[in-house]
């Protein structure tokens, strides 16, 4: 029997970890990214007054084409930028 009388964590339960950084946070995000799926709305006296549907990925390029988003929009450039050596 534990002497604590707070049941243990979950695994889903926040951690902060003090050595965390910005840098580490931006690292993370582009090498595993996040997809986001957020509804909100915004209500003044309880009168809903500004609804939001949001679906969105963030991650690097590299991690987007791995799972094969922008695919399109990615061949679409190079093959412009492959055509005209003056944009890049």
């Amino acid at each position: 029997m534990s002497l604590s009388s707070q049941p243990p964590p979950s695994p889903l339960s926040p951690t902060r970890d003090q050595r965390a950084t910005l840098g580490a946070l931006v690292d993370v995000l582009l090498d595993k990214g996040v997809y986001l799926d957020l509804d909100l709305i915004i209500t003044v006296a309880d009168i809903p007054l500004i609804g939001v549907n949001l679906r969105a990925t963030i991650a690097g390029m590299e991690t987007l084409l791995e799972y094969g988003l922008m695919r399109e929009w990615d061949e679409r450039i190079r093959a412009e930028a492959h055509d005209d050596p003056a944009r890049g």
